[in-house]
């Protein structure tokens, strides 16, 4: 086996190889020699064994991962990728089988393992489709099913649209297509950027896979082979947003113990009483004792919380006027539950149900030659369910939605459903997927747009709007353009307070807040990093949203119900007045006049604040600042940059209004694809391609990205520099012989 790896002067590697096969392998490799210690504790992540060497904090994450039987789950996807296709599951042995070869050389590297006497471990068939899925499996926010029924329960089902936003918990992204007319060119460009949670090595590893069959640039998740969301493969390039989906459904099950010591399980299904599997498994704690985690799954899906977590969904007299009828009961259901049956509530998911994650594409995405072969390989595609433009030289474009979304109850969308009613079963899988034809400009931004019959909710309209209305500025772009639209920092959402402070009568503020109320209607609603307005208006924000939180009619939802600590973001009020602040001012379920006296008393509460300091003003960046998520505890003191930008910016730097300007969900890279010529392309990522501290590489991209630059893409391989060459390579991934391994 040949494998030869390049460098270009950001470090990104570009590994050439002899065949598929073995560029798998290089890319593994690469993965261990470049990520290990990001790797290594993704793959804890998904067996839930953080808390082995992360410690207590990480318990709850660990007991999420073993109830929804995550790496129970990625054994099943291979096994079916094993027996479906064969050629596929040997390509994702073969990169598992570099990542073993590398990861002892890897972590040596990595000063991460010793502080937490971590040793590398063995990495399995199905690690890379169980690092996919722990990426994923809360992506499409099912957590806010809770969010909406606590709502609909305690404040009435009217309010749920008011919340209707995109919440705390969701990842989102921006994506645009230049058509060739108008292109300078004459080519199309693909541009945009993911929005994820900032992690520390990023999620996103810039990369190029390059063999006789295949030669592409593009973004690889580290521990998984190939390029799934954002590539170029010369001929074709293609990029995702999230479609805002709604594929996952919480059942509101009814358990009762049987059996010597109540060992067995039962759930009450459509039919009846029905055994669910039951074990035991045991969280390791670092510097505390194991912890012990009963892992249930019924016909539904696997019980992700019972007990008191889940007693506030699963009390079956608890009915919502407006809301249809929650509990009729099966043949032999209860009217209330006995003595001896517990609520709980299970979760279904697509993965759980196929047993496929399709893994299948990620080969045939490399292979793709035109914007028809992208299409096809993505019919195969399941999670999560992305919003897909793809642009080929021969002038094709593709606009469609690519996942697996199943066909039933509209209830299951919205809310917790009754496991034991029939009508909220899944009866089959959406197809053909959603398309459209690129006529234009082609904007996808998690709005509700070409993916509206597959969501409940989705972003709001503001970055697509935006980014349609920067592109309609001139008849025709080139690649380099690409960052104006990229760092535009225009607000739109600021709009509701500022009209109702414009509606304030001057007379009834103080002196301070009348100057503070002119600077702010004089303000040009742009976010930047230096702007004392945008500092001024995220502070009166920050007030509103505290006074809003406290308001009686919305009291009830200030104590969340119980639940696991995994969903507690998407049931914390104070976040969720942040995020939904928009509606919350322009609805009429609250007063007009508590809407706009909240706003004039946080103006009074801010400007008597700045009125108290000395120096000059404060600036939107002073406070705005990354802060991405780590394993391991941060240094305190270490530097982190001012940000520009706001949620609903194109420019999305994601605070959380009410809690923190801090920014810890942002462009997690951005990327230029141009058609015309591939190395003008251009890409960056929060920190750098090395995920070694210390490195030239680790963090060397991090003040371009902050400055919302890009660097280039090279693909002339004579202007890139190899790597000595590997110790020699078993010519047989020796990953084979784990094929049958459980």
């Amino acid at each position: 086996m040949t494998v030869r790896v390049y460098r270009d002067a950001w470090g990104v590697p570009h590994l050439r190889a002899d065949g598929a096969d073995e560029l798998a392998y290089a890319q593994g490799r690469n993965a261990a020699a470049d990520r290990a210690w990001q790797i290594e504790v993704e793959r804890h992540r998904a067996q839930g064994t953080t808390a082995s060497f992360l410690g207590a904090e990480a318990v709850s994450w660990d007991r999420f991962a073993r109830r929804v039987r995550l790496e129970d789950t990625a054994r099943r996807c291979m096994d079916t990728l094993e027996r479906e296709d064969p050629g596929t599951a040997a390509w994702v042995r073969s990169y598992v089988d570099g990542v073993n070869d590398g990861l002892a050389e890897g972590a040596a590297r990595a000063p991460e393992f010793a502080a937490t006497g971590l040793a590398p471990g063995r990495w399995r068939p199905w690690t890379p489709l169980g690092v996919w899925l722990s990426a994923h499996i809360l992506f499409a926010g099912f957590p806010a099913k809770l969010w909406r029924d606590a709502v609909a329960r305690r404040l009435g089902p009217e309010w749920v649209g008011v919340f209707a936003t995109d919440g705390p918990g969701t990842s989102g992204s921006n994506g645009w297509l230049v058509p060739p007319e108008h292109s300078t060119t004459g080519a199309a460009i693909v541009a945009g950027d993911p929005h994820r949670f900032i992690e520390a090595p990023g999620v996103y590893q810039q990369i190029r896979l390059a063999c006789p069959e295949f030669d592409v640039v593009g973004l690889a998740v580290p521990g998984v082979p190939g390029i799934a969301h954002f590539g170029h493969a010369g001929p074709v390039a293609w990029a995702i947003t999230n479609a805002m989906a709604d594929y996952q459904d919480l059942y509101r099950e009814r358990l009762r113990r049987t059996g010597p010591g109540g060992e067995r399980v039962e759930a009450l299904g459509p039919n009846g009483w029905r055994p669910a599997e039951r074990h035991v498994e045991t969280i390791e704690v670092a510097g505390g004792e194991p912890v012990t985690v009963e892992v249930i799954e019924t016909e539904r899906g696997p019980v992700i919380a019972d007990g008191d977590e889940a007693a506030h969904w699963a009390d079956p007299g608890s009915c919502v006027p407006g809301l249809p009828a929650r509990d009729s009961a099966a043949p032999d259901a209860p009217d209330a539950m006995a003595p001896d049956v517990f609520g709980a509530l299970a979760l279904r998911h697509p993965p759980r149900v196929s047993a496929d994650l399709g893994f299948g594409v990620l080969p045939a995405l490399l292979r793709a030659r035109s914007v028809a072969d992208v299409d096809r390989a993505l019919d195969g595609w399941v999670e999560p369910v992305n919003v897909v433009l793809a642009a080929d030289t021969a002038g094709g474009t593709l606009h469609r939605v690519a996942g697996a979304v199943p066909v039933r109850h509209p209830d299951n969308r919205t809310r917790v459903v009754p496991a034991w009613e029939p009508r909220y079963a899944w009866r089959a899988w959406h197809g053909p997927m959603p398309r459209e034809r690129v006529e234009g400009v082609a904007v996808m931004a998690n709005q509700r747009g070409i993916a509206g019959p597959l969501g409940v909710e989705f972003a709001p309209p503001h970055r697509a709007e935006r980014i349609r209305e920067l592109l309609a500025e001139r008849a025709v772009w080139s690649a380099k353009d690409m960052a104006a639209v990229h760092r535009d920092t225009l607000l739109a959402s600021a709009a509701p307070l500022l009209d109702l402070l414009a509606r304030t009568d001057p007379g009834e503020l103080g002196p301070d807040a009348r100057r503070l109320r002119e600077r702010l209607l004089d303000w040009d609603r742009r976010m930047d990093a230096d702007s004392a307005g945008a500092a001024s208006f995220a502070a009166v924000r920050t007030a509103t949203v505290r006074l809003l939180a406290k308001h009686p009619l919305l009291r009830p939802l200030a104590d969340p119900p119980p639940a696991p600590e995994v969903f507690r973001p998407w049931l914390a009020l104070v976040p969720r007045v942040g995020y939904a602040l928009e509606h919350l001012l322009a609805t009429d379920l609250l007063p007009l006049a508590d809407r706009a006296g909240a706003v004039r008393a946080a103006v009074e509460e801010v400007a008597a604040g700045e009125a108290a300091v000395q120096g000059p003003p404060a600036r939107w960046g002073d406070t705005h600042r990354l802060a991405p998520w780590q394993a391991l505890p941060a240094d305190p003191g270490e530097p982190w940059p001012s940000l520009a930008g706001d949620h609903d910016c194109v420019l999305a730097t994601s605070s959380v209004p009410g809690v923190t300007d801090l920014s810890a969900r942002a462009s997690a890279a951005r990327y230029v694809w141009d058609l015309a010529r591939r190395e003008d392309s251009a890409w960056v990522v929060p920190l750098g391609a090395s995920g070694v501290p210390g490195d030239p590489h680790h963090r060397d991209q991090l003040s371009p990205w902050a400055r919302c630059e890009l660097v280039p893409v090279v693909t002339d391989w004579e202007k890139l520099a190899e790597e000595p060459a590997a110790p020699p390579v078993p010519s047989v991934p020796s990953a084979a012989s784990d094929r049958g391994e459980k």
